[in-house]
């Protein structure tokens, strides 16, 4: 595992990636969780703009990610270097560490302080939550997550090829806890105990405001139990996607998703606002 992710090629890891989205967005036309009367196909072409503009941020700060990484490993600087740690147990954490900072921490600061949120409210705009939904990121919020990843992998210390594996795998779980699949109740419960299941990230899609600003892991739920930030519901299926005040069909366009933190603001929406 650590020679093939210390040297993946970038085109392989996007083979993975576009694989899983496509098996994903197949099994929601087979079972989808929720029928929606929006077209799938704009839908997923709006979505798939904003993986665009993503996959360009990361390529910008490409580098840094890599040299920060190697200067960790050469230096053996990093809370994960203290002690000797066996391989496996260093990517265990790792992995856990990259998914807190990388992911949870940096969401749930987006949803606590006021200018970050406009940057990531265009995610939660989408009133057809699905596996394309994952890609829904402003730019911006992209450099966001950049710089948490880069500090995450500075202050524990982890290879490129751990940072490879975590990137791989946050993308396909991102996809498959927004995929709008309907699974048995008894393993989505199940899953959600280790990993954010489908049905436990739908809560945090709801237009529901102390709903919204719940459960914000992406690949271990642990962090929202353990941080009393996690919220299950009886019946995922009358969830209300998106944001009230922003229910006007053009907030499903590119050019007005661009442009919205710009926007004069309307209804104030996370709970530093309110």
């Amino acid at each position: 595992m650590e020679a093939f992710f210390d040297s993946i090629p970038s085109w392989y890891r996007t083979a993975i990636l576009v694989g899983g989205l496509l098996l994903l967005w197949i099994i929601e036309g087979a079972i989808p969780r929720l029928s929606f009367k929006s077209n799938r196909y704009r839908h997923a072409g709006t979505n798939l703009f904003f993986t665009l503009t993503t996959a360009i941020v990361n390529l910008g700060f490409a580098f840094l990610i890599v040299k920060a990484s190697e200067w960790t490993s050469r230096e053996q600087f990093g809370l994960l270097y203290l002690i000797h740690l066996p391989l496996w147990l260093h990517c265990i954490l790792a992995l856990l560490m990259l998914d807190f900072i990388g992911a949870y921490l940096v969401h749930f600061i987006q949803h606590k302080i006021g200018w970050m949120w406009h940057f990531h409210k265009i995610h939660h705009i989408d009133t057809a939550i699905d596996a394309t939904t994952a890609l829904r990121h402003h730019p911006v919020e992209s450099f966001f997550r950049v710089i948490a990843l880069f500090f995450a992998i500075i202050t524990m210390g982890v290879p490129i090829w751990m940072v490879m594996l975590y990137q791989t795998f946050s993308a396909f779980m991102a996809q498959f806890n927004h995929a709008n699949i309907r699974l048995p109740k008894w393993l989505d419960n199940t899953l959600s105990w280790i990993i954010v299941s489908p049905d436990m990230h739908k809560v945090h899609h709801s237009h529901h405001q102390p709903e919204t600003d719940s459960n914000y892991a992406n690949i271990f739920s642990l962090w929202d139990r353990l941080f009393g930030t996690f919220v299950k519901i009886k019946d995922t299926t009358s969830i209300r996607y998106g944001l009230d005040e922003y229910q006007d069909d053009r907030y499903q366009e590119i050019g007005p998703l661009l442009k919205l933190p710009w926007e004069k603001n309307k209804t104030q929406f996370s709970n530093s606002n309110s």
